[in-house]
């Protein structure tokens, strides 16, 4: 009686723990779809993959003419300072303008910083103010171009550089050889079971 007790017991863990591990595999494989169509996208369309030196020529900001923060969204549009920074690139030598990421260049190309919402526009002015004045201190600095021409502009920092792509990957991946591991052991100990009522 105890014997039967405790191959019920048994058969229920193992049952349990193939589930979990199935779970996790399914979880992991529901990441990998969500990375896949959100990350993944947004690494590969960059075109600002190699990076190179920048010197600072200039980084002015225009008090009178501020920028809205979308083009042709006249709702989420806010007024706030311009800040333009030019800087000298290394590899080509040439003149270009500096957004700090991808996406500062779809909202408002005439700025190289767009500030996040906010309704205090003192924050605002003073950090466009403080940014300005690092670029004058710190005039030397790694950027990312566009080996390839197609955007004569640099970013100061990618949106998802591929250590953050990496990183993006890494939790996923370890549930996934937890759930498979844990089937794993879970089939071994079948089989043991098994073989040794076989025997």
């Amino acid at each position: 009686m105890l014997g039967k007790k405790l191959v019920t017991a048994q058969k229920r863990g193992e049952t349990r723990a193939l589930c979990l591990g199935l779970g996790m595999v399914a979880c992991s494989m529901m990441m990998y779809f969500f990375i896949g169509i959100t990350i993944v996208p947004f690494y590969t369309k960059s075109v600002w993959t190699t990076e190179t030196m920048c010197k600072v020529l200039r980084a002015n900001i225009k008090e009178q003419a501020p920028c809205p923060s979308s083009e042709g969204s006249e709702d989420d549009a806010f007024p706030y300072p311009c800040l333009q920074v030019w800087v000298n690139l290394t590899a080509s030598g040439q003149e270009v303008m500096l957004y700090q990421t991808e996406e500062t260049l779809e909202r408002n190309p005439k700025c190289s910083y767009v500030p996040g919402k906010s309704e205090n526009s003192k924050e605002i002015k003073t950090r466009i103010e403080t940014i300005a004045t690092n670029f004058q201190k710190y005039q030397t600095f790694p950027c990312y171009y566009d080996p390839g021409g197609t955007q004569t502009s640099v970013i100061l920092s990618r949106l998802y550089p591929l250590k953050g792509l990496l990183f993006a990957f890494l939790w996923p991946t370890l549930m996934f050889t937890g759930g498979c591991l844990i089937i794993f052991l879970v089939k071994i100990s079948q089989y043991v079971s098994v073989l040794s009522a076989w025997q």
